[in-house]
């Protein structure tokens, strides 16, 4: 059953989530990864705050916070809060698409690469919140790539644990879970299976 239409809204938080058309994966190898998070700076950081992130070989899933319209309207092409909608979902849209043509030349392919409308969910209470992030970062450990969160690098959750520059936003991320050691916590009272079947919508 097709999910109602959900505008992005600035000032309001999302899970955005989409994979690879049919069999094939969208990343190769770590080059293809970091390419990808290379674009995800260029066209998502400006127009959205980061909680959490991961890459897997053929999906993707984002957590994040649209910027105020404020600091919205002061980027180029932003005008009426109409208008705002469709440019967000047009800054994701241009990413997936730069990513696609940097691919299928990497590649020698054609065609599209991600399935055609990524999807996208609203976080409206702060059990999602903190389940999501969790969630996201599990992936790893739910489709059985690795057995520890700290093994798979192509995710937020070391951003979370070191002190290395990060567009994530490491100190609220850490300050809602009380702490470093209770966001590791969490995380590991949260990898079950029954908490990562929630998140099968």
């Amino acid at each position: 059953m097709p999910q109602p239409f959900i505008p992005l809204e600035p000032n309001r938080i999302y899970h955005i989530w989409t994979h690879a058309n049919g069999s094939e994966n969208l990343f190769r190898t770590d080059e293809n990864y970091r390419y990808l998070l290379e674009k995800y700076a260029q066209h998502i950081h400006p127009i959205a705050k980061s909680y959490a992130y991961c890459l897997m070989p053929n999906h993707l899933h984002l957590m994040v916070e649209i910027r105020g319209e404020k600091e919205l309207r002061a980027l180029q092409g932003f005008g009426t809060l109409g208008e705002i909608s469709l440019k967000l979902s047009k800054q994701f849209s241009n990413l997936f698409n730069a990513y696609t043509q940097a691919y299928n030349k990497m590649y020698d392919r054609k065609g599209s690469l991600f399935i055609p409308k990524f999807r996208r969910k609203l976080i409206d209470n702060d059990t999602y919140f903190t389940r999501l992030i969790a969630y996201i970062h599990n992936n790893p450990i739910h489709h059985q790539f690795v057995n520890d969160l700290n093994e798979w690098s192509h995710s937020s959750y070391n951003a979370y644990l070191l002190s290395s520059p990060t567009k994530i936003e490491r100190k609220l991320g850490l300050e809602w879970f009380g702490g470093k050691n209770e966001f590791i916590k969490i995380h590991q009272e949260l990898k079950a299976k029954d908490v990562m079947m929630e998140f099968e919508y």
